[in-house]
């Protein structure tokens, strides 16, 4: 009896365990966006979610035989959303030591330079705190943009938006002299015809210290499992061309950087 008493507790230990692989494996994994940080992510004239970040994110959750779920979600509040609980990963998120306090962060999936934007009949001739000390610059707040811009750019008066579309919004109705955000968003904003209205002052060099590695996914503190399962997918990707594929579907160069 008490032979056949263990076999019975060994195979009811076995059974939970493979039920709960079973279930780790078949767990949807929830990913935070904005949805509004073109062409990142953005939403479709049908209500759906496109652009590199959501494409990316469904070639990762392929990668790691699961299925994703994107969750929409105003950038300023995604931090608490995701110690919360709300999802279990924020797609497009800066990494910085700041942050890395409060969240883990897989390695980096893409990286750009910051860049300011001007209104075509600016007369602004350059991107220095002397060049653009008392005009009015846009930045989207809680971003890296807002902190650069406040630590280099004290002589102007910053505005914070709640996202990047309102401050640019403001712009071109003659509300900004200037704004700061991402070399690519504002690229591809200037493209549109709601971005007729100004012209690409220059690109600035990052500073390591604000700027960080690079852009990747935020995850809670102590999730190490799913954090190494994204950057093997990471890793993954990279090395079997479907990032390349991904990233010439909406970029004339490699947006992953050096």
């Amino acid at each position: 009896m008490r032979l056949f008493g263990r076999f019975v507790l060994a195979a009811s230990v076995a059974f939970c365990l493979a039920s709960g692989a079973a279930f780790a494996q078949d767990k949807k994994l929830k990913l935070g966006t904005e949805g509004a940080y073109p062409p990142f992510n953005y939403a479709n004239a049908d209500g759906t979610l496109g652009g590199f970040d959501i494409d990316l994110g469904k070639a990762l959750c392929a990668e790691m035989k699961t299925e994703c779920e994107f969750v929409v979600q105003d950038f300023d509040g995604s931090i608490p959303a995701l110690q919360a609980g709300k999802f279990d990963a924020i797609i497009n998120i800066t990494i910085t030591p700041e942050r890395a306090e409060k969240v883990d962060f897989t390695r980096k999936y893409y990286q750009t330079p910051p860049a300011i934007a001007v209104p075509k009949e600016s007369t602004i001739a350059g991107t220095s705190p002397d060049d653009l000390k008392g005009k009015a610059m846009g930045v989207q707040s809680t971003t890296i943009h807002q902190n650069f811009a406040e630590q280099k750019y004290s002589g102007s008066t910053i505005k914070a938006y709640p996202t990047g579309d309102d401050a640019r919004t403001d712009m071109a109705n003659g509300r900004l002299d200037a704004m700061m955000d991402g070399s690519i968003i504002l690229t591809e904003w200037l493209k549109k015809p709601d971005g007729a209205c100004c012209k690409l002052l220059d690109t600035l060099t990052a500073d390591p210290a604000i700027h960080g590695p690079g852009v990747g996914i935020a995850l809670q503190k102590g999730n190490k499992e799913l954090t190494d399962k994204l950057n093997a997918a990471i890793d993954a990707l990279r090395a079997n061309g479907k990032y390349k594929e991904i990233n010439d579907k909406y970029f004339s160069f490699d947006v992953y950087g050096t």
